[in-house]
């Protein structure tokens, strides 16, 4: 049990009525998981208001209330406490209830659009490599040291966040390196958590479906930046327009890290091949098993975060050599044909670009490139056509197809694609909606050492269709195309 005043600690009370020396037994923000001697956290969620399931949370056994306003009736023998903001009090009560578990780790928090499951991933099998306990929490999974665990989101909620980071110091882990979606910082789930730094990897037009403008994006990233104290480090993406922006207003020490501006950590592609990257970093050539460009970004920014966490450079550059990709980021297959597979999480603009990029950049120019790709349902729509523009300008051969389509309908989503592509393309671009057989298509069309990238979904296991989710797994569909054909 826990004493109800040690838990609501920094939540930015402003009334209380009930009695705050009360034990308490958990802490919940959804009403059905509360029970007998629990704490009730109202919270204002996108779709539903907590608010409205006080008295279903005390009927559960409930006997605190925490919320931004008090309900028109209270009830006898429960203590009610309101809070300028309840998202935010959940974070602290949930860090204050699991004895704040980031105030003895090393929190590393990575943010931006493209990049963060990679720098995040990187940095803890770098950090195992160098002999260290540790903990990731990722789009891709949740670990601790060898134990994998499932994720359902980038960042999971304050109460899972901070159990999570008390198993690993239960576990003896000294460093956790974490995925921070602009999400988690607007909806107020890293409150509490005390990060020793933040890494800023790159921003490009996402998730307005979420955030509306541009302009708002920008400031949920930032806010993270803001929220870092002066013992943390800010390291920012100095070739990103918006990357010194990020850190204007932060109080945490600022350092840059680039390849083509001046910065505090620089790098240098020295080759940039199928097999791997051959970088100057620091002076030292360091051979890489990632691949292209936005890698070489990747690699520079977990090199920079583990220099500054104090980590010596040449054992750093040796183990950046062995370093390998997260699953479902330019994961390569070749078959025995010499065709080229790619899986690739890309599901925004800058993304796919990037990837498409890279592939041209490798390629000596006489392979087809061949791109099945789709986007999401429920999800922003003023992108469609411009990835389905991207795709076509930087590929032979298109396959538009479904990403996961969740309540939309599938051929909705391909027809807005299409509008963005020119008449010039229009020939070679196919429509197929069944992202398996869009798969085994591209693998029929392809000759000996042509390139076939399939974008979108990467690691996923699943597609989402009207709220099912039905096994999908574009590796494992590429890989038995590829022993049929050979």
């Amino acid at each position: 049990m826990k004493k109800l005043q040690d838990l609501i600690y920094k939540t930015g009370i402003t009334d209380v009525v009930g009695s705050t020396a009360i034990g308490i037994s958990y802490v919940c923000f959804d009403n059905r998981k509360a029970g007998k001697d629990s704490l009730f956290i109202a919270t204002k969620g996108t779709n539903t208001d907590g608010h409205n399931y006080i008295d279903s949370a005390i009927d559960q056994g409930a006997i605190a209330i925490v919320c931004e306003e008090f309900p028109i009736k209270l009830r006898g023998g429960i203590t009610y406490i309101k809070v300028t903001e309840s998202s935010m009090a959940l974070g602290f009560i949930a860090s204050n209830y699991f004895g704040n578990p980031s105030e003895k780790l090393k929190v590393i928090g990575v943010t931006g659009t493209n990049g963060k499951t990679t720098v995040a991933s990187l940095l803890f099998q770098l950090f195992r490599n160098l002999g260290y306990n540790v903990g990731l929490l990722s789009t891709i999974k949740n670990q601790i040291n060898d134990e994998v665990l499932i994720a359902s989101h980038t960042t999971p909620d304050s109460i899972q966040l901070n159990a999570l980071m008390c198993q690993m110091l239960e576990e003896g882990c000294s460093h956790c390196f974490m995925e921070v979606s602009s999400h988690a910082i607007d909806q107020n789930r890293i409150a509490g958590i005390k990060f020793a730094g933040g890494i800023f990897t790159n921003i490009t037009h996402d998730h307005l479906d979420y955030h509306h403008t541009f302009s708002s994006y920008i400031q949920a990233k930032r806010a993270f930046f803001n929220s870092l104290n002066s013992e943390a480090f800010a390291l920012t993406n100095a070739d990103d327009k918006n990357g010194l922006v990020m850190v204007q207003n932060t109080k945490a020490r600022t350092k840059t890290y680039s390849l083509k501006s001046m910065s505090d950590f620089k790098c240098k592609i020295l080759e940039n091949q199928f097999e791997g990257l051959l970088l100057n970093i620091d002076e030292v050539e360091v051979l890489c098993r990632l691949i292209g460009s936005f890698n070489a970004y990747n690699l520079l920014a977990v090199y920079s975060s583990a220099i500054l966490l104090g980590e010596d450079k040449f054992n750093v550059l040796k183990e950046l050599s062995s370093l390998m990709p997260a699953e479902g980021r330019f994961d390569c297959i070749r078959s025995e044909a010499n065709i080229i597979g790619i899986i690739d999480y890309a599901h925004t603009l800058d993304a796919l670009e990037n990837v498409l990029n890279t592939i041209n950049e490798i390629r000596t120019g006489n392979e087809k490139v061949i791109t099945v790709v789709g986007c999401g349902g429920d999800r922003d729509s003023l992108k469609r056509p411009e990835m389905a523009r991207i795709a076509s300008e930087l590929s032979n051969k298109v396959i538009l197809t479904s990403d996961n389509p969740r309540s939309e309908e599938p051929e909705e989503i391909i027809k807005q694609m299409k509008e963005g592509i020119s008449h010039v393309h229009f020939k070679t671009t196919l429509t197929i909606v069944d992202r398996k057989e869009a798969i085994r298509t591209a693998c029929s069309l392809a000759n000996s050492n042509d390139i076939i990238l399939i974008a979108g979904k990467g690691h996923e296991k699943y597609q989402e269709i009207k709220g099912i989710r039905y096994p999908m797994d574009d590796k494992q569909i590429l890989t038995e195309t590829f022993a049929m054909i050979n």
